[in-house]
């Protein structure tokens, strides 16, 4: 029998559980993809403890990104077939080994990629995507200034960053996860513990500051942004991996700056025609190999808790997989 990894109280990744289930009967219009491996997100730990804006009703399965082979389809079905290799979007339901989902769901997997990288490609990137194109409309020859470098999105916004033609200062908490954004493009690294990042990037900038900020840590880190951006710079508000931070208005006045929310999935959940550009670029991004996912750990389904506990502890470089086969 198929295997999922289980929230039935809310907590920490140890008290998830890794349990058998029956297969789900297909419906007409349904597909069932064969999961071969699953990309550990923020949002996933954060649901299981109940504290993401989604709250689905217990019992659920984590997981909001999969990779793997379609092994049925059920009728009224067009456009795929058993044996494509395919991406799964979902909102939960990825640590298992199978899924059941409806065509939309599904994006064939890069032809020069494998499971792993196709289970966690399209949530950093596509948070990188509509971050720096959508929302921060990143320009070539801007400055562009990426906190938590060495996570999976924040490894995506330097990669994503040079591709567009912007200077990337990457900031991040050790020396082996700046050697990995190095090698993604970034031009100049910034290491928290040995200097005050504000004063660095006015260095490196001759007191003009950054173009753009790209924060999923928050805390004080917004603040400290604040006050080493230049004119008209935009302040892009990923997630709060270091707790919600505070932003004083008047350094945003005097630099005519503004700070955007980015929240993909639900721009694209509003704006459909959004998510199909974003998915097609990044698509044909990634086939020319312009664009692939750093995964530092790739562990087995029922090692989940430790998987999570990567993310948690900051110990992954990039992403980590799942992996079911």
């Amino acid at each position: 029998m198929p295997k999922a990894v289980v929230c039935r109280e809310l907590g920490p990744p140890e008290r998830l559980h890794l349990e058998n289930f029956a297969p789900t009967p297909l419906r007409n219009g349904q597909v069932r993809v064969a999961i071969h491996a699953a990309g550990i997100n923020f949002p996933d730990i954060l649901m299981a403890a109940g504290e993401y804006q989604l709250k689905p009703e217990l019992p659920f399965t984590p997981g909001m990104e999969a990779a793997g082979e379609i092994s049925e389809i059920g009728d009224g079905v067009a456009g795929v077939a058993p044996g494509n290799r395919v991406i799964v979007k979902l909102r939960h339901g990825g640590y298992a080994d199978e899924a059941v989902v409806s065509p939309a769901q599904l994006t064939p997997l890069p032809s020069n990629f494998d499971y792993a990288e196709g289970a966690t490609f399209l949530a950093a990137h596509g948070t990188a995507y509509h971050a720096l194109i959508d929302r921060g409309q990143v320009r070539a020859g801007e400055v562009l200034l990426v906190h938590g470098a060495g996570g999976g999105v924040g490894l995506a916004a330097v990669e994503m960053g040079k591709m567009l033609g912007a200077t990337v200062i990457a900031a991040a908490s050790s020396e082996a996860k700046l050697a990995v954004a190095k090698e993604k493009g970034a031009d100049h690294l910034l290491l928290y513990a040995r200097e005050p990042f504000r004063g660095a990037v006015k260095r490196i900038t001759e007191g003009r500051g950054a173009d753009v900020v790209f924060d999923p840590v928050g805390g004080d880190i917004l603040e400290n942004s604040l006050r080493c951006i230049a004119w008209g710079a935009r302040v892009l508000v990923i997630g709060f991996t270091g707790g919600i931070g505070l932003a004083r208005t008047n350094l945003l006045l005097i630099k005519g700056a503004s700070v955007l929310g980015v929240r993909a999935g639900e721009a694209a959940r509003r704006n459909p025609t959004l998510g199909e550009v974003r998915i097609k670029n990044l698509m044909q991004w990634a086939e020319a190999g312009k664009i692939r996912p750093h995964i530092s750990h790739r562990l087995l389904l029922e090692n989940y808790a430790q998987a999570m506990r990567l993310l948690i502890d900051r110990k992954a470089i990039g992403r980590v997989a799942l992996m079911m086969r």
